[in-house]
């Protein structure tokens, strides 16, 4: 056991913890900065579940649903209950994979945890500061925790942001709930037990992690709810010999301190990376390179081959097995190959959500360009403390063109504007089909949401 392991072994469990930590950070004011973070984050939420409202997988979660309340699904007539709204808005906001992730970890926390403190804050009347450390707890839950045991959770075959996503959202509708410190920690040892995702998605580029978020923002939501009512949950469920680390990431090893160390004095939630494109995060930065390549007006037969400098700890993800990424079998599956994505690039020198089409998959032109991309690992890559792209092309005149991105574009060192991302935010509605009106509601309600209750009726329909 590490340092910071020993030193947790002879405190609290983690989860009793963690909840002294929240209640400490209840006393302390949230920091202008991560307020505004936050705030970005219910405006790309926003836009993301408008823009995917229409898609099969979204339909198909509301028909799934058969419960009703007042809950908000952001677009749909339909109300449903907490759990429901919770569920479809958690499904639509990580559907098209533009949501935002924290570089590091990586986990997508703003699709599980806004769609889980709107949900609770429908039904429960949640709103001003309540609603903002909410939402400040969650993501910072979330992103802190996967932290803990870098790479082993996505190594043992779990989706990162399923499993921790129900751990940051059940402490984040707990703090914003202001429950007392035993039910905090009993929330967070149900939530262990309802926590859930495996990425075997890739095999075949199904839907199941487009639903990862909004399953784990219900279960945090009804691990909350079980607490209030009496339920018991173990308060070792992070650090104990059957518990979440050993469940999920194959060991019991973990850096602790770097979940609750100085949890509420620094703020690791305003760090988070806004995405400009829908795809996997880790692809950006080589779609950075190959959109300064098309400046070139490269010609698909006139390439001979294209090799990527990448590291180890995203070829199971991104670019294995070769032969299915270079030539993906749908849409979905495009959104996670790095030579789809590349050649894409390429070719059109943008990788908007029309990129990713049943007919793009099949355009002959990405098809060649994907067919020319190989990878070599790069033993002294940086990854996950930063992302990072290469692309050389060699021409078969000879010629040699090379770019790298030595960060994530929308990350801590690029960050995207306030102007960026609402922008961003109306092509999402626009794209969604949200009148002009529509939009600027809901920016309204982004900038008032921690001064007043919760009122989403409006975004119905």
């Amino acid at each position: 056991m590490d340092r910071a392991g020993e030193t947790q072994a002879m405190k609290q469990p983690i989860a009793a913890e963690l909840a002294a930590r929240v209640a400490k950070a209840r006393t302390r004011e949230i920091p202008r900065e991560l307020r505004e973070t936050l705030e970005r984050l219910l405006i790309d939420i926003g836009g993301l579940a408008v823009a995917a409202r229409r898609t099969d997988y979204v339909e198909a979660a509301i028909k799934s649903w058969d419960a009703q309340g007042n809950g908000t699904a952001i677009g749909h007539a339909q109300a449903l209950d907490a759990a429901g709204a919770a569920f479809v808005n958690g499904t639509a906001a990580h559907g098209e994979d533009f949501d935002d992730t924290f570089e590091g970890g990586p986990v997508h926390a703003g699709a599980v945890i806004v769609p889980a403190l709107l949900a609770a804050a429908e039904r429960r009347g949640i709103g001003g500061n309540d609603l903002l450390l909410g939402l400040a707890v969650g993501v910072e839950v979330t992103c802190r925790a996967s932290l803990v045991a870098p790479k082993k959770i996505h190594q043992a075959g779990f989706h990162p942001t399923a499993v921790l996503g129900a751990m940051g959202a059940a402490a984040g509708v707990a703090a914003a709930l202001k429950v007392d410190e035993a039910t905090f920690a009993s929330a967070q040892g149900i939530a262990g037990s309802m926590a859930s995702g495996i990425i075997e998605y890739l095999a075949e580029g199904t839907s199941t992690k487009r639903m990862h978020p909004g399953w784990a923002a219900q279960a945090g939501l009804r691990a909350v709810e079980l607490a209030r009512a009496g339920f018991a949950g173990p308060r070792t469920v992070w650090e104990g010999t059957h518990g979440f680390l050993h469940g999920f990431a194959n060991t019991t090893d973990g850096a602790w301190d770097k979940l609750i160390g100085d949890f509420g004095e620094r703020w690791v939630a305003q760090t988070i990376a806004f995405k400009p494109y829908a795809c996997g995060t880790m692809i950006h930065p080589y779609i950075d390179c190959a959109r300064r390549l098309a400046k070139n007006d490269i010609v698909p037969g006139d390439v001979a081959e294209i090799v990527c400098e990448t590291a180890e700890g995203i070829v199971h993800r991104l670019w294995e097995p070769l032969d299915l990424k270079r030539k993906p079998p749908n849409a979905y599956s495009a959104k996670f190959s790095i030579p789809f994505c590349v050649g894409y690039g390429l070719l059109y020198g943008h990788v908007g959500l029309d990129a990713f089409t049943e007919a793009t998959v099949r355009d002959p032109q990405v098809s060649w360009l994907a067919s020319k991309v190989s990878y070599q690992v790069d033993p002294g890559n940086p990854y996950p403390d930063e992302y990072t792209g290469h692309v050389r092309i060699r021409m078969k005149d000879g010629r040699v063109l090379e770019e790298r991105q030595p960060h994530l574009r929308g990350g801590q060192r690029e960050p995207l504007t306030r102007a960026d991302i609402e922008e961003k935010f109306r092509a999402n509605c626009e794209y969604g089909q949200w009148d002009p009106a529509r939009i600027e509601a809901w920016l309204a309600f982004a900038r008032e949401a921690f001064d007043r209750p919760v009122d989403l009726k409006a975004f119905r329909g």
